[in-house]
């Protein structure tokens, strides 16, 4: 039975929510604060965290810090207002595994906690249904295998390093999978958006602060270079922070010291540093923008992430693995693509990347009344910008043209290759299981792969 700890100082909400878990199988405990929550989390030991994020003496925020530190591994709910929703958001780039909007639904409750459950299942090696953005499967195309290669590289050393890329390319994905390679993947990774972040909060959320040090600031807060101690900090659109945080992150990189605003004690820190940025930085080098001295401190390796318009192989593979995800998230059946949709793929130009992709199937999968996705289900604007273009992706033009019903030889390669296709992305590209689950040597499984031009990884 999976535990559940509800934290919400609304006594009646709390009551109605137990109860509705506990009718669904779940052993659930309350608590009213944020000091009650924290003493139940070391007693309790919830497999799920639910917070409101509003408290009367913290917030959810200081409790998605806490259970980061002290719970690694149990995911966390925010409750909240559709005032709050802009935090809740950004708390998903700190830590949080998502967020329900107020009043609550209870069938959407029940689904975000079974599919938090079955993130966590899967983390200990169990089987899962997993569809958490921290879960990817890997391109089969030459930049992909080039970044799998430079992660090997770079993940065992203490190296800081510098990941570029177009919004949506999964620079993200790239730095937790350096964090899982490591020597550090049992300790936190903590990840923020300095886009997102006010300049005028930046300090307090890098390093914290102590009470009564500024106006607003209640309570004593934990910095995420805290909560990240031991393990990874990524830190997504560095490019984006201000002058004077920067000349603070300088100084923290080098003497691997911090102090919270309004403290005159400084805390030692080990983290790692990864950072991410779509800009050019040594054009805001030059230009007086970025410190050029952090520059070279975040910059010890770095690692271009390809676009999706440069990775055609992978179109593919991402596309039915977006259209699986999808399915399970919003429990349906689709089960493939008609061939005017794959050609519109083929020839749209992608701009979001990765990220525009799976919002897209993921909307298409909801419109579609069939098992097949429809080109009625596709944003206006995406069709008609794929209209003006020649295919951008021939992979999938390949896959999308419609074969000859007529000529026996050509659909039986097509379905073989599609087959060989779909083996391999299951199996992650193992070519030893591929070839057993095909029931063919490996020779047999490279020489087919060569005839249908599939990338080896």
């Amino acid at each position: 039975m999976s535990k559940v700890l509800i934290v919400d100082d609304d006594v009646t909400f709390c009551l109605m929510l137990e109860t509705f878990l506990q009718k669904k199988g779940f052993e659930v405990q309350q608590s009213f604060s944020y000091s009650e929550a924290v003493k139940k989390i070391k007693t309790f030991g919830p497999d799920i965290i639910l917070t409101d994020l509003r408290l009367p003496d913290h917030d959810g925020i200081d409790i998605l810090h806490f259970a980061l530190r002290e719970a690694p591994g149990v995911p966390v709910i925010l409750m909240t207002g559709y005032a709050d929703i802009r935090t809740a958001v950004q708390s998903m780039k700190l830590g949080a595994f998502d967020y329900v909007a107020k009043p609550v639904n209870p069938d959407e409750i029940i689904l975000t906690i079974n599919r938090a459950l079955s993130i966590q299942t899967q983390s200990e090696g169990k089987v899962s249904t997993n569809d958490s953005e921290t879960f990817f499967v890997e391109g089969a195309s030459q930049p992909a295998r080039k970044i799998s290669e430079y992660v090997k590289l770079v993940a065992p050393t203490g190296m800081s390093v510098l990941i570029m890329g177009e919004s949506g390319t999964g620079k993200e994905f790239v730095a937790r999978k350096i964090h899982q390679q490591s020597t550090r993947n049992d300790k936190p990774f903590v990840a923020i958006d300095c886009g997102a972040l006010p300049r005028d909060l930046a300090g307090s959320e890098f390093f914290g602060h102590m009470k009564g040090s500024f106006t607003g600031a209640f309570t004593d807060k934990q910095g995420q270079f805290e909560a990240a101690n031991g393990g990874t900090i990524f830190l997504d659109e560095i490019g984006n922070l201000g002058y004077d945080i920067q000349v603070q992150l300088l100084r923290a990189i080098q003497e691997r010291k911090i102090r919270r605003i309004g403290s005159t004690s400084e805390i030692p820190i080990d983290v790692r540093i990864i950072t991410a940025t779509n800009e050019d930085l040594k054009k805001a080098v030059l230009a007086g923008e970025f410190r050029e001295d952090l520059f070279h401190r975040i910059n010890e390796f770095a690692i271009q992430v390809s676009p999706l318009r440069e990775r055609p192989d992978d179109l593919v593979i991402f596309t039915r693995h977006f259209l699986e995800q999808a399915n399970r998230e919003l429990i349906r059946n689709v089960r493939g693509f008609s061939p005017e949709v794959l050609d519109i793929f083929a020839r749209y130009s992608w701009p979001g990347n990765f990220r525009e992709l799976k919002n897209i199937i993921k909307r298409a999968v909801l419109l579609s009344n069939g098992e097949i996705v429809e080109s009625d289900t596709l944003p206006e604007e995406l069709i008609v910008d794929a209209s003006s273009r020649e295919p951008v992706i021939p992979a999938v033009k390949e896959i999308a043209e419609t074969p000859d019903e007529s000529n026996l030889k050509e659909v039986a390669h097509r379905s073989e290759r599609e087959l060989i296709v779909s083996t391999l992305v299951k199996v992650r590209f193992n070519k030893s299981k591929a070839a057993r689950l095909l029931d063919v040597d490996r020779k047999t499984l490279y020489n087919k792969m060569k005839q249908y031009g599939i990338p080896l990884q």
